[in-house]
């Protein structure tokens, strides 16, 4: 049996009603509103961060080491030449013998590299294997797109062993549909007419892809418990679901007027969030669409009950939220506009690339050493144990900080150093099971932090050198949601 193992979901903290894009730019474009709201990512995330987060919930409670290989989709990769999936699996502390590869170019990638990932395993060339599927989507301001697009990650643990929900078959349909694009030198997507895209794109291809597998299989509307594919056009959603012969009830909540059209990961997202309501012999059709369409059957095993938890899922992401009630922090956050600085700002450290390659591990990874004599772990790596009862030299294992949890020691505000959120927030941690180190404080304001509140760590860009085109990623704290 080959299926989904594992799922985890990511959505950032900050929301911005859609209401206040419009009233600010909407004279532009009054045929762009929409209800709602949509997930921001924070300055310091991007499509890579995202997946690692999303890719920590998957993971929770399973051996890393059995992970075979990681796949990263998505249309806004920070790199055009760097595997974005060895970052991750870097960040991960996974295994060096695994496959990576990663899927661009269309918003269907996210179901295609499901549909790789699942050919993979069948043909015995990995097992466990980890799909991770985001997006930071820039829409121009002013565009129906900007109203639209929305930001998050999801992530998929597929193999044979534990699966939760079967994978029962899969039919494709593939165009060169010209609905949307993005060239070398765009910051934002290029679109034609919203009506061609919707008309022609959204209400033939996806039907088809659908209603194929409907085919292939001998099944009917009446023997799926849940379709699920994105709500890019909801008007045309309901009228999609209706002409396939599909009940409201069994129709997945499309979730654009409380998330967004995240992009990449957006049907992956939606499966989550049916997954997370399932019961155990549902079967589950799961669509995305983007120069055509894959649909896929899973039918819910037993083992759902297995994967059901607080952290892996949407729905916390979805409660826990920060109301972002300023839009032009937004277009600050997108690099729209460039606030004043000061000199401060202007001195971005140089990165000395041997240097991260070597300790690399400890940086992405957030290893450091626990003592094998006393069991005394602290970061960074050390030679000589800190335990003043011990202090044992030379007998040290790497010990992962990524998945601990940890509570504030101490914590300062400054409004000296430039951030792009002022103020920077500054925090020792004690971690559960020792360790002590100073992280910066994201996704938090001064006024909430408290001595001994609780926290975790999320990877972020800690800085980005323009110049010389490199991206410094490191792990902040960030409180526990909830």
């Amino acid at each position: 049996m080959i299926g989904i193992v594992s799922y985890g979901g990511y959505l950032p903290l900050n929301r911005i009603n859609r209401d206040i894009i419009f009233k600010s730019m909407g004279w532009l474009h009054q045929a762009a509103y929409m209800k709602g709201e949509k997930c921001v990512a924070n300055f310091d995330e991007d499509s890579v961060t995202m997946a690692v987060a999303s890719a920590m919930n998957c993971l929770e409670g399973y051996d890393r080491n059995s992970v075979g290989g990681v796949y990263f989709a998505s249309t806004t990769s920070p790199f055009r030449e760097r595997e974005c999936a060895d970052i991750i699996g870097t960040a991960l502390d996974l295994k060096s013998n695994i496959r990576t590869a990663d899927f661009a170019d269309s918003t269907s990638a996210g179901t295609s590299a499901l549909v790789a990932a699942i050919d993979c395993i069948s043909a015995g060339t990995a097992n466990n294997l980890l799909l991770c599927a985001s997006d930071v989507r820039v829409g121009k301001p002013g565009s129906s797109q900007e109203i639209s697009f929305s930001d998050g990650a999801a992530s998929l643990l597929l193999g044979s062993d534990g699966v939760i929900a079967s994978w029962e078959g899969s039919y494709s349909v593939s165009y060169d549909f010209p609905d949307h694009w993005r060239t070398e030198n765009d910051r934002t997507d290029r679109a034609w007419e919203d009506r061609f895209g919707r008309e022609e794109g959204y209400r033939k291809f996806v039907p088809e892809a659908i209603s194929g597998l409907l085919a292939k299989y001998g099944l009917s509307p009446k023997n799926i418990a849940k379709v699920a594919f994105p709500g890019i056009y909801p008007r045309d959603h309901a009228q999609v679901s209706k002409r396939l012969g599909f009940e409201p009830d069994q129709v997945q909540d499309h979730l654009m007027t409380f998330m967004g059209n995240t992009g990449t990961p957006y049907p992956l997202m939606i499966l989550i969030s049916a997954l997370e309501d399932a019961s155990p012999g549902d079967t589950i059709i799961v669509a995305g669409f983007g120069n055509g369409s894959d649909a896929l059957l899973f039918k819910v095993t037993e083992e759902i009950e297995k994967a059901r938890g607080q952290k892996r899922g949407l729905k916390r992401y979805l409660e826990s939220k920060r109301d972002l009630t300023s839009y032009e922090k937004y277009l600050a956050f997108r690099g729209f506009i460039s606030p004043e600085g000061g000199i401060r700002a202007e001195a971005i450290p140089y990165t000395a690339l041997s240097l991260t390659w070597r300790d690399r591990r400890e940086i992405l990874g957030l290893c450091g050493t626990r003592c094998k004599q006393c069991g005394t772990p602290q970061y960074p790596a050390q030679r000589v144990c800190v335990n003043p009862d011990c202090g044992a030299i030379d007998e040290m294992e790497y010990y992962r900080f990524s998945d601990k949890k940890g509570t504030i020691f101490s914590f300062t505000g400054d409004l000296l150093a430039f951030t792009p959120n002022p103020p920077g927030i500054y925090a020792v941690i004690d971690f559960e099971g020792g360790g002590r180190f100073w992280f910066d404080v994201t996704d938090s304001d001064l006024e909430s932090m408290e001595i001994g509140m609780p926290v975790e760590v999320s990877f972020r860009r800690r800085y980005v050198d323009e110049k010389g085109g490199i991206i410094g990623y490191f792990w902040k704290a960030v409180p526990i949601l909830g």
